[in-house]
């Protein structure tokens, strides 16, 4: 199928593994020109990107920067995919609700929600000026919190609700605006021993690959497998092309059916 959106721009944020490295990577193979943003740019990153660019998004001036340098580089920006998310294993509590210091709170939110509320903002011009589109990367965990860091399920769920205000604010003016939220995905985030997946392992008491192993059947995947990045990818970038056309506002799961309900 050709999305035809070959020439076209995007902005790809937490780019430089798992499931932006595989948007980044799948938007190139497309005709897309990618600037790809990350706190740490790696080399398979630079391989695939027109540009790429170290940068905190969970601050102010990261997001503003990160835009500005998106324009000098490519010229415009067509496609903006708020990717960054999750966090930092090492800082994180997998405790419960008293376990969890507003320290953690506020990270979840700047690096979940507020990075997509502050790029977006920054980016919005050029998108509203060339009809583009905008796609969100929340979580499943948006509705099943449990399971998740106290804090984190709470900032996707805000994400989505921001896909949904921004789509109703912007569809009348040409820009889509949609979600997509993933399961487990088999990403460095959970199959990295030093990553979230290895902590969890840790703090279960089993080795990191029998967690991998265990994990669709303890959480109950009707596939059976954790789902790969690159469908992730596939996914964004049919959701940003003109075959989406009227696709707009909607939250799209891909979680191998974790979900059981609508």
């Amino acid at each position: 199928m050709d999305l035809g959106i070959s020439g076209r721009t995007a902005l790809v944020t937490g780019a430089s593994r798992g499931i932006g490295l595989a948007i980044a990577r799948t938007l190139a193979a497309e005709g897309v020109r990618v600037v790809g943003a990350a706190r740490t740019v790696t080399s398979d990153l630079k391989e695939v990107a027109a540009a790429a660019v170290s940068v905190d998004l969970s601050t102010r001036d990261g997001a503003r920067s990160v835009v500005d340098h998106a324009l000098a580089a490519v010229g415009g920006i067509d496609f903006l995919v708020n990717n960054v998310g999750a966090g930092d294993p090492d800082g994180l509590s997998l405790g419960g609700f008293l376990d969890t210091d507003d320290e953690q709170w506020q990270r979840l939110f700047d690096l979940n929600l507020f990075s997509a509320v502050r790029t977006t903002r920054a980016a919005l011009p050029s998108i509203l000026e060339r009809r583009g589109a905008i796609v969100n990367i929340s979580s499943v965990n948006a509705r099943m919190p449990t399971g998740s860091p106290v804090g984190y399920a709470e900032a996707k769920a805000a994400l989505s609700l921001f896909g949904k205000r921004l789509s109703e604010e912007l569809a009348p003016r040409g820009v889509r605006v949609n979600t997509v939220s993933p399961g487990v995905v088999a990403s460095p985030l959970w199959t990295d021993p030093e990553g979230f997946g290895g902590k969890v392992a840790a703090a279960s008491g089993v080795g990191h690959g029998d967690l991998l192993a265990g994990l669709p059947g303890r959480i109950g995947i009707a596939s059976g497998r954790l789902t790969e990045p690159a469908e992730v990818a596939d996914l964004v970038a049919f959701l940003l092309s003109d075959r989406a056309g009227n696709i707009h506002g909607a939250d799209h799961v891909i979680d191998g059916g974790t979900l059981k309900t609508a």
